[in-house]
This record gives C-alpha cells, sequence and structure tokens, in this order.
C-alpha cells in the first residue's frame, strides 16, 4: 500500500513537472519562431564570415602571401554586412555607426598584425590600447541601442574575450606554433558563436512582435 502510495505521488510531481514544462515552452515562442530561427543563422552565419576572413588575413599577412589584400577586402565587406543587417532592426544611421567601428576594429588588428610581425613591441602596445578603446565603444553602441538585454559588462566581457582569442591565434601562428595555433581557432569559432547567439537573443527579446521573444525595452533607432 505504502509502495502504491509513492507511486501514485511521484506521477503526480512528474505530471506537474511535464505540465510545468510544456506552459514554459508555450510560453517562449523564440522557440518556435522562423523569424527568430532566420535570424540567429544569419547571425551565426555573419559573425563565422568575420573570425574565418580574420583567420585568411592572418595567414595571408603574416606569411608573406599575395592575397592579403583580397583577404582583407573581404574581411572589410563582412563589418558593412554585420552593419546592414544592425540597420535593419535599429536603423541606417545605427548601422552606419556599426560598420564605422567594426572597419576601425578591423583597421587597428591589421596594424596589431604587422607590428607582431616585424617585433616592434612600442607599436604593438599602441595598436593593442587602440584595439581595446574601440572595443569600448562597440560596447557602448551596442549598450546604447539594446541596453536591457545587452548588458554593458556583458558585453564588455565577450568584447575582450574575442580580442583576447584573436591575440592568442596571432601569436601561435607568428612563433609557428601549429597545434597552438589550431587550438587558438577553434577558441575564437566557439566563442563567436556563442557572442552571435547572445546578440541575436538580445533582439528577439527586445522586438517580441516581430521575432516572437518575450518583451524588452527598445533602444536608440
Amino acid at each position: 500500500m505504502r509502495v502504491r502510495r509513492i507511486t501514485t505521488v511521484a506521477a503526480a510531481a512528474l505530471s506537474i513537472l511535464l505540465a510545468s514544462s510544456t506552459a514554459s515552452r508555450a510560453a517562449d515562442p523564440a522557440q518556435y519562431s522562423s523569424q527568430a530561427v532566420m535570424l540567429k543563422q544569419d547571425m551565426r552565419k555573419l559573425w563565422t564570415d568575420h573570425v574565418v576572413w580574420t583567420r585568411g588575413y592572418i595567414i595571408a599577412a603574416l606569411g608573406d602571401s599575395p592575397d592579403a589584400q583580397a583577404a582583407l577586402n573581404r574581411l572589410m565587406k563582412n563589418q558593412e554586412d554585420i552593419g546592414q543587417a544592425i540597420a535593419t532592426v535599429y536603423g541606417p544611421a545605427a548601422g552606419t555607426q556599426l560598420t564605422a567601428l567594426l572597419k576601425e576594429h578591423i583597421a587597428v588588428a591589421g596594424d596589431l598584425v604587422k607590428a607582431a610581425k616585424t617585433g616592434n613591441k612600442a607599436a604593438q602596445q599602441q595598436a593593442d590600447a587602440k584595439w581595446h578603446q574601440n572595443a569600448t565603444q562597440i560596447v557602448d553602441f551596442l549598450n546604447k541601442a539594446n541596453p536591457t538585454n545587452w548588458p554593458r559588462a556583458t558585453l564588455a566581457d565577450m568584447m575582450n574575450k574575442h580580442l583576447s582569442t584573436t591575440t592568442d591565434e596571432v601569436v601561435a601562428r607568428l612563433n609557428k606554433r601549429w597545434d597552438d595555433d589550431v587550438r587558438a581557432f577553434d577558441a575564437v569559432y566557439d566563442h563567436i558563436l556563442h557572442m552571435a547567439d547572445a546578440l541575436s537573443d538580445g533582439i528577439i527579446k527586445q522586438f517580441p512582435a516581430k521575432f516572437g521573444g518575450t518583451v524588452g525595452t527598445s533602444g536608440v533607432r
């Protein structure tokens, strides 16, 4: 009799948990919204291009390959693509501003690669400081656009990790530590997917009517 009672209580508890889980999923339409899924896919594609073409440029520049400029041109185009994606949500002015900040991010990264290649420590430190300053500007821009869902501290942590993992990639390749180079890019790639998802999730929550997310607070336009 006691076993049957325990079994009945357990079954009831399981039923409540399942009902709660179902209600939770029903309350989160972002899981089913085709617009939300498309946004997340697009954001992952854009930021994957960002790190793939950054790697292409790093390899070409450090190896004195003639395709370095072509890789850099494609990388700059990626910054325009990201800006255009942001413009569809926050308006053309915001897209233009982010594109400019991201192009500076790439230009300074190029200076950092050149300084590291020539062993110019002073120029390397100067470029690194400018790179982090630019990262702060990107963080401020994004936080202003979506303060509730893109907290400044979270954005700063993500951007700093993006810089540090990219730096590890440059250093490993420069020193011909090929296994470390591969591991460094794996870290870059894993992190950028996390960053892309955090950005798209923030947009989904901020604009629930458009993407089927939870209610958020609109930012600049």
